[in-house]
C-alpha cells in the first residue's frame, strides 16, 4: 500500500535521506522509530507532497505519490505531531473542513464525521469550539481529521504526546481497528510500549537511512544485548570494552550486574561524575539502545514541522 524507494533529500550540504526504503503493507502497522533529528518528519513531508524529494520514488495505494501529489494524497491520512486544530471552528467544522479538502463531498462528508467522531468519543462535542476542548479531547479530534477521508495509509506522528491515559487507550484502539479494516498504518512514537502494544513491525530510522527492519521479536533476537549502560556528568571517560557517545559509557555483555560490580573498582577519579548506572535487558528498548546509542526516552518529540499548515494552503 506504501512503496518508499531510494528516497534521498538534502537541505543545502545537510542530506537528511540519503536513499531511504520502507514499505507499510494493507493492513500492516509500521512503528518509524529515530532519534530527533533522524528525518522523520522530512520522510513524512515529502509523502505527503509537501515536499520534493531530491531522487527516489514513493507509492501511495499505487499512486505515484512525487507525480501526482493530489491524487495521492487523497489516499493519505496524516496526522502530525502538533496539534492542527482550527480554535475558532466547532469540531464537526474541523472535521467536514478536512474531509472536503480530501475531496469528499455531500452526504459523504456527513458520513465520516459520524463515523470518526463516533471512533473518538467526540459525537457529544460536535458542536462545541474546538478552542474549548481539553488537552485530550483535541489530541482526539487532531487524529479524527487525520482518518475522516477513510485513507488508505494513515501517517500519526508522536499521537499521543500530553495525552491522558484514555485519550492514549482510545487512539491505539482506532489504529487496531483501521489496520484490522485494511489500512497501512505508519506510527511514529518514543514511547516503545505503544508499538509493542499495536503489535507493529519496527523500523529503525538512523542519519536519513532505515538501519533496520522487521518483527520485534527478530530484532530482539538479533540486536537486543544485554548491556550495561554508565550516565557521567560529562563526558564519559574511556573505559576498556565500552562504547562512549558523549556522557553515555555502553558495555554489551551477557551479565551485565556483575560487570557493573566489577567497573566501579575501576573507575577511579571518574566516580565522582558517575550519575547514573543502567542494566538494559532485552527488549525493544534495547535494540534502539543498541542501533542508536540512546534511549528512546531521552529525548522529548521535538523535530517537528509545521505540516498542518502547508496541508490547508
Amino acid at each position: 500500500m506504501l512503496e518508499i524507494k531510494g528516497l534521498r533529500k538534502a537541505y543545502g550540504d545537510n542530506e537528511v535521506l540519503r536513499g531511504v526504503d520502507l514499505d507499510a503493507r494493507s493492513g500492516e502497522i509500521v512503528g518509524l522509530l529515530g532519534p530527533n533529528g533522524a528525518g522523520k518528519t522530512t520522510l513524512v513531508s515529502i509523502v505527503a507532497g509537501l515536499r520534493r524529494a531530491d531522487s527516489g520514488s514513493v507509492r501511495v495505494g499505487g499512486v505515484d505519490a512525487l507525480a501526482d501529489s493530489q491524487t495521492a494524497r487523497g489516499l493519505l491520512g496524516l496526522a502530525p505531531q502538533d496539534l492542527g486544530v482550527y480554535p475558532v471552528l466547532s469540531v464537526e467544522r474541523n472535521l467536514s473542513f478536512f474531509a472536503e479538502l480530501a475531496g469528499l463531498r455531500g452526504r459523504t462528508v456527513r458520513d465520516r464525521v459520524v463515523d470518526v467522531a463516533d471512533a473518538l468519543d467526540l459525537t457529544r462535542l460536535l458542536g462545541q469550539r474546538a478552542g474549548t476542548l481539553s488537552g485530550g479531547q483535541k489530541r482526539r479530534l487532531h487524529t479524527a481529521m487525520a482518518l475522516v477521508n477513510d485513507p488508505k495509509v494513515l501517517f500519526l506522528d508522536e499521537p499521543t504526546v500530553g495525552a491522558d491515559v484514555r485519550t492514549r487507550n482510545q487512539i491505539l484502539e482506532v489504529v487496531r481497528r483501521r489496520a484490522a479494516a485494511g489500512c497501512a498504518v505508519v506510527y511514529t512514537s518514543h514511547y516503545l510500549t505503544e508499538i509493542e502494544d499495536l503489535a507493529a513491525t519496527v523500523a529503525v530510522l538512523e542519519a536519513g537511512q532505515v538501519i533496520a527492519r522487521g518483527r520485534v521479536v527478530d530484532l530482539v533476537a538479533e540486536y537486543g544485548s544485554p548491556a550495561l549502560r554508565l550516565t557521567f556528568d560529562g563526558p564519559a571517560p574511556a573505559l576498556d570494552g565500552f562504547e562512549v557517545s558523549g556522557p553515555v559509557a555502553t558495555l554489551k555483555t551477557p551479565d551485565p550486574a556483575r560487570a557493573a560490580a566489577d567497573i566501579m573498582t575501576r573507575l577511579n577519579g571518574s566516580a565522582a561524575r558517575l550519575r547514573g548506572v543502567d542494566i538494559v535487558r532485552p527488549s525493544l528498548e534495547a535494540v534502539y539502545l543498541s542501533l542508536t546509542g540512546r534511549r528512546s526516552n531521552e529525548e522529548t518529540p521535538t523535530e517537528t514541522e509545521e505540516i498542518t499548515d502547508e496541508l490547508v494552503a
